[in-house]
């Protein structure tokens, strides 16, 4: 999709955390346009919000997970197929983060769509490609676990 001159367009800025426990990554399991995907805890960031506050904030909602970010894994631009391959055609750029789980709230009611909160080894997510929401799912967990971690003031909100 191409815009002119003067068009109005903005990428969908979201957050993703890479939790580890035990070895294994916290997922979630949800429910995207007819089909139960895998995906980081993720998603929008809020007006007035600090990607930090997104990332503990989205966690905690489809996780009930209360999380602390250790580290930027990095930013990540994806462009969804658009609508004629079934898909939104949406942008997005998603800022990653490293995260320590804090607490879990098991009585926590997840967001509509989670289906469930699950910790799964690398090598199960890896095997589950066909069910990764996108790309980016496993390209920032291959990161992490390739060690690639930024201080957090690499991210600054002014």
């Amino acid at each position: 999709m191409s815009y002119r001159r003067g068009q109005f367009w903005q990428p969908d800025v979201t957050v993703a955390c890479v939790v580890v426990r035990d070895g294994r990554l916290l997922m979630v399991e949800e429910q995207v346009g007819g089909r139960l995907v895998l995906n980081q805890p993720a998603g929008h960031l809020e007006p007035d919000e600090s990607l930090l506050e997104a990332a503990r904030r989205e966690t905690l909602e489809e996780t009930g997970w209360e999380v602390e970010p250790t580290a930027f894994i990095g930013a990540y631009q994806w462009t969804a197929p658009d609508a004629s391959a079934g898909g939104s055609g949406r942008h997005y750029l998603r800022m990653a983060f490293a995260a320590d789980p804090i607490r879990h709230d098991p009585a926590r009611t997840l967001d509509e769509g989670i289906v469930r909160a699950l910790w799964l080894s690398p090598g199960e997510l890896s095997a589950d490609a066909a069910r990764h929401r996108s790309p980016l799912v496993w390209r920032v967990v291959e990161d992490f676990l390739a060690g690639r971690r930024h201080p957090l003031d690499a991210v600054q909100q002014a």
